[in-house]
């Protein structure tokens, strides 16, 4: 693991492949780490620049507090120590607002941009008000690891899906309840949705379809960004985990400027679980 230090605070990354650039973005509560299947599906296409965001993984919480637009800040420094002038970035969930404030930061620079279950706002009517602040309240109620808990049953409900839920109580509960508040209200009080006429970069949209927020704020979405979309049928708001293959063609099909896979095969994986622990813990390979 490398680090890259950013006003006094070490973040620590991972570097994969050779290619075009291409940066990934984990979500709340989440790390590098959990890039895991997407990783062994792009590395021979693509270098891969992973980061450990503030207070998750490896990387230490910041000391001022947290922004989505400084964390967007800290990953430009970052491309820039790495001499990246044209990534392509994929954001996961609150890593999707990353992606979306770092490509409105230097609309020129960034080629392609991915959202999976992300949004310009989370606030702006009741629903996605309630989103933002119920994994807060739980954990606030019931403490890190009984809100992991309750936040995996509901994310992997199937019996298959075991792996998948035991690995994320494991990385939800890792982070201290307090840098999970802070994350989460930032990510509440963020909002780009006056801004979007400026992005410049081919967008795709991956969005599931029982996803936490509605798929029709991700269909409008779309269709105000002239973005491509990819429904995921079956899949919840974990689709990297519980639709990696789905997810993967996705993401290839953009790198490489194709049309996306037809939507039969925009589906949950059968046997997503085990090939996540599986690669998890042997590692990924560079």
């Amino acid at each position: 693991m490398a680090t890259f230090v950013y006003r006094a605070l070490p973040v620590h990354y991972e570097l994969y492949g050779k290619g075009d650039p291409v940066l990934l973005i984990h979500g709340l509560g989440c790390s590098g780490e959990d890039w895991a299947l997407q990783i062994a599906a792009l590395k021979s296409l693509a270098h891969l620049i992973v980061p450990d965001l503030p207070g998750c993984g490896s990387t230490p919480p910041p000391v001022g507090g947290y922004s989505i637009r400084a964390a967007a800040t800290l990953l430009w420094a970052l491309l820039d120590d790495l001499r990246v002038i044209r990534p392509n970035i994929v954001g996961f969930s609150m890593g999707g607002a990353i992606a979306l404030e770092m490509a409105l930061q230097r609309p020129a620079r960034v080629a392609r941009l991915a959202l999976i279950n992300s949004l310009g706002s989370y606030h702006g009517n009741w629903y996605k008000w309630l989103y933002a602040r119920i994994s807060a309240a739980m954990v606030r109620l019931l403490g890190m690891h009984d809100a992991a808990i309750i936040s995996a049953a509901a994310l992997f409900p199937k019996p298959s899906q075991r792996p998948l839920r035991e690995r994320a109580v494991a990385e939800f509960t890792a982070v201290p309840a307090r840098e999970y508040l802070q994350m989460a209200n930032a990510l509440e009080e963020w909002s780009v949705t006056q801004e979007l006429n400026q992005l410049k970069s081919r967008i795709l949209i991956i969005a599931a379809e029982h996803d936490h927020t509605p798929l029709s704020e991700k269909l409008s979405l779309a269709k105000r960004l002239h973005a491509n979309i990819a429904v995921v049928r079956g899949s919840r708001h974990g689709t990297p985990f519980d639709a990696s293959d789905a997810t993967n063609a996705c993401l290839i099909a953009l790198l490489r400027d194709q049309p996306l896979p037809p939507s039969d095969r925009l589906i949950c994986d059968a046997t997503v679980g085990g090939q996540y622990l599986k690669t998890v813990t042997n590692g990924t390979p560079r």
